[in-house]
């Protein structure tokens, strides 16, 4: 997620535009403090209305955790979950160091 100032948006208004044509959230702030969040238009934002897509997006980009994102769609963790499933979004997800970590715990 990147974050705008009111008076970036004059001057980086392409690099907003493109971030959402890339699926990125962006939030916009006035004085240090949130004003409002872009939220990309896109098919999520359609099908599901604005809650969903913005607990999507923020799931998706490691901004909150699976139970905040839950609670903000409205949804059950199992029923988010299989939202994300639905969308191809992993819920779990590990570096290739996590991996070899718990492949070595395995092989003593």
């Amino acid at each position: 997620m990147e974050t705008f100032t009111v008076r970036d948006l004059r001057e980086r208004t392409g690099d907003l535009i493109r971030g959402a044509e890339e699926g990125k959230l962006s939030v916009i702030t006035k004085h240090g403090a949130p004003v409002f969040v872009a939220v990309p238009f896109d098919d999520i934002l359609v099908r599901e209305g604005v809650t969903v897509a913005l607990a999507v997006h923020l799931f998706d980009e490691e901004q909150i955790s699976l139970g905040k994102a839950a609670q903000l769609a409205g949804m059950s963790r199992v029923e988010f979950t299989r939202h994300l499933s639905q969308l191809n979004i992993p819920v779990i997800r590990t570096d290739a160091g996590e991996l070899e970590r718990d492949l070595a715990a395995f092989n003593p």
